[in-house]
């Protein structure tokens, strides 16, 4: 029968996990608490993806390890314009150091820069979508054409083949 955990108990667990010292084993930890390894683990995941409970109360140190890691492309235009500025006078050493706080990599800092320099304000999403609509129309429109363009082409082979049959009026009215 599996043991039903609190959702206090659980936090306390990663809490404790996270803070332990050098010589403390996540192991240790997981039998000094009495549950298995593999569910602390997934409860650290779950409270990296702050999907444990409420939030987790910590010391600024391990706010990094456990905060709510945000993808690159889910920062906002602001947030990214304030991480570039932010390693804008910082050395390479220390822009690695920044971004490990902050879950991102230097590269997409760089790459955020260089989207600012060029003016790229608009989401790729709405250019994409305005290109697909715009192919859409411009396939239409051809389809279009070549369809009436397919008809008076078979509107002249009959007008040929009527006048061969039965001769060109304009050649019998002289």
């Amino acid at each position: 029968m599996r043991i039903k955990y609190s959702e206090s108990f659980k936090r306390q667990a990663v809490e404790k996990a996270l803070s332990r010292t050098d010589g403390t084993t996540l192991l240790q930890v997981t039998e000094s608490l009495g549950i298995g390894y593999s569910t602390l683990n997934k409860w650290i995941v779950k409270s990296r993806n702050q999907q444990l409970g409420s939030h987790l109360e910590h010391d600024n140190a391990s706010i990094g390890a456990v905060s709510k890691e945000k993808r690159p492309q889910d920062w906002s235009l602001e947030e990214r314009l304030e991480m570039v500025i932010a390693c804008g006078a910082l050395d390479a050493e220390a822009i690695n150091h920044l971004c490990r706080e902050r879950g991102v990599y230097a590269h997409h800092v760089a790459q955020w820069k260089q989207d600012f320099i060029g003016g790229l304000t608009t989401n790729e999403r709405t250019d994409s979508k305005r290109l697909k609509g715009e192919v859409r129309d411009l396939k239409k429109e051809l389809n279009r054409k070549d369809r009436a363009l397919a008809e008076t082409a078979a509107l002249l082979v009959l007008q040929k083949k009527v006048d061969a049959i039965w001769g060109n009026d304009e050649d019998n009215s002289r």
